[in-house]
């Protein structure tokens, strides 16, 4: 992740179009990787009726086959390039920014606290972009949970409740949130998110940076794609993993609202949670997100990368 500009004076974050294109690659590659993973994630998180990872793993692909562990995965497939090119661009950008502001050379290393605000930065970005595709996203994960085996005594929103799911694809369900709920109810869950992903992406980058130098050699300029998959991965595992807390909350405000409406907010939902199931229900699906970030991760930089590389007709790794 040095702040070196790629070839041609065109960076991560100078929103090329090969950097949208080389972002929604490496971003698609990282939903289709991960996508699985994360529809059990979110079930395990904000449905009911499910044990472990495993006995959910069963339930969805016996109730609704292996199609089920990829409901909603359209929105986000669609928006990633974006999401990626603003999320990846904004880091750089930063990054940037504060090395020639603070008249370091460009080859010269970035701080610790460069990085950390850096990262900051892109993770309050990012919510503005994420939390809408997240939303669609959850909503039509969670849309087969049984309406039954929800919790009865409250109070149902006025929409017609049957066996049909509440929506019926991701244009739909945008619609239906904009009319129910107002522009507003496409950022439900937008603080939970900005809690998650502020933290979260700085315990993204900055592993990253530091796993990919320390693996790569002195003599190399740039690290291998072993060693952008290696990093890449760890730091997945390494963010996610920590983010789950905060993801439990996320989610489950996120998924409130299909038939029922629940939580009141952030400190609502996790004083709701924490009097219904203790402790342990922020680290539900820890284990899930700590795998699943792995290959997610290691998936974006390599599919960016690779990329980028194809675009350009280089061979040099470009960090970001």
């Amino acid at each position: 992740m040095g702040t070196d500009p790629a070839p041609g004076g065109r960076t991560m974050g100078s929103f090329q179009l090969e950097d949208f294109a080389a972002g929604w690659i490496g971003g698609a590659a990282s939903v289709i990787v991960g996508y699985p993973l994360d529809t059990v994630k979110t079930r395990l998180q904000a449905g009911v009726g499910y044990e472990n990872a495993l006995s959910c793993i069963r339930t969805v692909y016996r109730k609704e086959s292996v199609f089920g562990f990829f409901k909603g995965m359209s929105f986000p497939l669609a928006s990633i390039a974006v999401y990626n090119s603003v999320v990846f661009g904004v880091f750089s950008n930063t990054q940037r920014f504060l090395s020639r502001h603070q008249g370091r050379k460009p080859e010269a290393g970035p701080p610790l606290s460069d990085l950390l605000l850096a990262s900051i930065v892109a993770g309050v970005v990012s919510v503005g972009l994420g939390t809408p595709v997240d939303l669609i996203k959850i909503r039509l994960q969670m849309q087969t949970q049984p309406f039954l085996e929800t919790n009865l005594s409250l109070k149902p929103r006025t929409v017609a409740l049957g066996e049909r799911p509440a929506y019926q694809g991701p244009v739909h369900c945008i619609a239906t949130i904009v009319r129910t709920e107002g522009l507003a109810g496409l950022y439900r869950g937008a603080s939970a998110m900005l809690l998650r992903d502020v933290p979260g992406y700085c315990l993204y980058f900055i592993p990253y940076v530091f796993l990919s130098d320390w693996i790569t050699p002195e003599a190399c300029v740039d690290p291998s794609l072993c060693a952008v998959w290696l990093a890449g991965g760890m730091a997945g595992a390494i963010s996610w993993g920590t983010a789950t807390p905060m993801d439990v909350v996320k989610s489950r405000l996120q998924a409130d609202g299909v038939y029922l409406n629940k939580y009141k907010g952030v400190l609502d939902c996790i004083t709701q949670s924490y009097q219904k199931d203790g402790l342990k229900v922020f680290f539900r699906g820890i284990t899930v997100n700590a795998v699943r970030g792995f290959p997610m991760s290691a998936a974006m930089f390599l599919g960016y990368e690779l990329s980028l590389r194809a675009f350009r007709g280089d061979h040099t790794v470009t960090n970001p």
